[in-house]
């Protein structure tokens, strides 16, 4: 935990309502995202109970397994989900727009992509685990499942996998989003809890943030946002219910614990999207816009489903990846918004002050070697920890750069490097003018090439070797559902 998340836990309860940590949406929110509210049956991870999901909050649908513990039950739910699921992922696959790449061949994006927005990383969790459990089922052979079951279980797997990936908007848990936003006066682990964070970041009328959390905690009030049920509703009324036979009974009973978490969901996506949009935010969309693409087109064309595990390549690969994407994600934030930025002069990796002299057109070298380096003075009352030489960044001035000449006396001296256009004089406007206020930091968001790894077949024996194909077989159908 930050500094200043801390000290916003401690302003948090001090005055009985969470603290905002953040002034921009860090994450991107949809038109018309999915919100996907899953249930399990307790004790067996993988066993679906029952979903409330849909686009409109007016009109939700349920899916309820009637006997969690019949397979064919299980499988006419998840061709149910299907039903739903499906069309609303397929119906962004119609317009796209063509995206030149350097030194690749030009590719379809789609203009808009799906979100599934879910209660909790644990609901996430659940998700990728139904979609092991269906993706590689088949139509044919022993036990024989609707078509598009497996087609479901590819989609499923897709979007959790995307929840681990840093920036991703593609698969967003609330408790983790609203986390990113607000400081509540209770414990990470309580935060989990959607009906307790949310009852600090908008207490009722007439009610603190602690009282409105306490409240949250009764589960005859506010049912557990799942995936696993409440203990004492399993034994009082869904037992019975489903020892009844009655379908009717059992989803009148799992409607009543996925009902409030549904109201609570739409109210986070109306705290969520009333923040502005960060500026990166954007630019991340559009990647999640090329692997959403990237996926339906592998789809298309008959890609064996994911694999079980990833070989070691692969593994190092997606490693390198997300390691890249974290580090984008965390320089990002702090460039669009100055409470994440705050964080980073605390501990002298930024500074931010006004500027009290310039000389714009400073210049370095003789002859035709000679180059445009503006120079600033700027003065700061932060603690500035950064050597001489380094190299800065500003978020005022998207892709300059400028170098660490001098800290003394809480006045530091740079030079602009980069982002002052073509002349032999300044651009209008790149250098700052005495009097603006400017912060400069160590984090920068230059590209990273991809770490240099083998081929696939390549894999070295130390490494187990290249990884076999998938191939379908009938021990697919036989996969246990946990």
């Amino acid at each position: 935990m930050s500094i200043l998340t801390s000290l916003a836990r401690l302003r948090a309860i001090k005055e009985g309502v969470a603290q905002p940590i953040a002034t921009v949406r860090h994450c991107h929110l949809g038109r018309r995202p999915m919100v996907f509210v899953p249930l399990r049956l307790s004790g067996e991870a993988a066993a679906p109970l029952a979903v409330m999901l849909g686009t409109d909050r007016d009109a939700p649908e349920l899916l309820v397994v009637a006997q969690p513990r019949n397979r064919d039950l299980r499988f006419a739910f998840t061709a149910e989900l299907a039903r739903v699921l499906l069309p609303y992922v397929e119906s962004f696959l119609g317009q796209s727009e063509t995206v030149e790449k350097r030194n690749a061949d030009p590719y379809q994006r789609a203009l808009d992509a799906p979100q599934l927005l879910l209660p909790n990383p644990s609901g996430v969790a659940f998700t990728r685990l139904l979609g092991r459990s269906t993706r590689f089922r088949r139509p044919d052979g022993p036990y024989p499942v609707p078509a598009e079951v497996p087609l479901l279980g590819r989609w499923l797997t897709y979007f959790a996998e995307r929840a681990a990936h840093p920036g991703s908007s593609l698969t967003l848990a609330a408790t983790e989003e609203l986390g990113r936003h607000w400081a509540s006066g209770q414990s990470g682990l309580e935060d989990a809890n959607l009906a307790a964070l949310l009852g600090w970041i908008s207490p009722p009328p007439g009610r603190t943030g602690p009282q409105a959390a306490q409240e949250a905690e009764d589960p005859l009030i506010w049912p557990p946002a799942g995936p696993a049920t409440d203990p004492g509703f399993d034994a009082e009324v869904l037992a019975p219910a489903i020892e009844s036979g009655t379908v009717e009974r059992v989803t009148e009973a799992l409607r009543t614990q996925l009902a409030p978490t549904w109201r609570l969901m739409w109210q986070a996506v109306d705290l969520l999207r009333a923040l502005p949009e960060g500026a990166s935010v954007a630019a991340r969309w559009e990647s999640d816009r090329g692997s959403f693409s990237m996926m339906a087109e592998q789809v298309a064309e008959g890609a064996p489903p994911q694999a079980r595990r990833d070989g070691a390549v692969a593994a190092a690969s997606r490693l390198s990846r997300m390691e890249r994407a974290q580090a984008a994600f965390e320089v990002q934030r702090a460039y669009d918004d100055p409470l994440v930025m705050a964080e980073y002069r605390l501990t002298g990796e930024a500074f931010a002050g006004e500027v009290i002299e310039t000389d714009p057109e400073h210049t370095e070298g003789e002859g035709r070697s000679r180059k445009l380096r503006p120079v600033v003075l700027v003065k700061t009352d932060d603690p500035v920890r950064l050597p001489p030489g380094a190299t800065l960044g500003t978020p005022d001035r998207r892709g300059q750069a400028a170098q660490l000449v001098d800290v003394s006396d809480g006045l530091v001296t740079l030079k602009i490097t980069k982002g002052m256009g073509r002349g032999r004089t300044p651009a209008p406007g790149s250098v700052p003018e005495p009097g603006e206020r400017v912060c400069y930091t160590s984090l920068t968001d230059d590209f990273q090439g991809s770490a240099a790894l083998p081929d696939r077949d390549a894999t070295p024996w130390t490494h187990g070797g290249p990884p076999q194909e998938y191939v379908p077989n009938d021990e697919d159908a036989q996969e246990e559902w946990a």
